[in-house]
């Protein structure tokens, strides 16, 4: 009973499926499943030889891990459900669109200019962020890439584009 006197009202199924941590839950664990079985014949090799498979793999295992815990906490806690509105939709198509200019232009511009693309894109997700949060996000999403990707793996992704 509630405070009111009232029974209160169990939530229903679709209730518990439309909250914003139960969805992101489910959508990282599919993610995830999708990642695992594409990469189910590559070859995986150890963590001091790796196979083609190893980072994919270990990648979508980490993310499921991920997924499960959001899913669970969005089990247990009484969110409120999610709310359709113009500026989710806006955050959604920002965000996607500026993931898919990235792997559509990481080749043809480069890591710097490829970044910076994405982070300009993704951030009229919202009205909050200022230039300058955005500008150092990008600074320091390239520095990252950057030193984790060419320097650390060695990977020869171009870094500017060759005009």
């Amino acid at each position: 009973m509630s405070d009111a006197g009232q029974p209160t009202a169990k939530p229903s199924g679709w209730d518990i499926l439309a909250r914003a941590d139960v969805l992101s839950g489910l959508l990282f664990i599919a993610i995830a499943a999708f990642g695992l079985w594409a990469s189910r014949h590559y070859p995986v090799g150890t963590a001091l030889r790796m196979g083609t498979g190893y980072m994919p793999r270990l990648l979508c295992w980490v993310l499921l891990g991920l997924g499960l815990i959001v899913l669970a906490q969005g089990l247990r806690q009484p969110a409120p459900p999610l709310r359709s509105s113009a500026l989710a939709w806006r955050a959604m198509l920002s965000v996607t669109l500026g993931l898919v200019a990235f792997g559509l232009c990481i080749e043809r511009l480069g890591l710097v200019l490829s970044i910076l693309l994405l982070t300009g894109i993704g951030a009229q997700a919202t009205r909050s962020l200022r230039p300058l949060e955005t500008a150092v996000a990008a600074l320091a999403l390239i520095a990252l890439s950057w030193g984790v990707f060419i320097a650390g793996l060695g990977l020869t992704i171009p870094v500017w584009p060759d005009w």
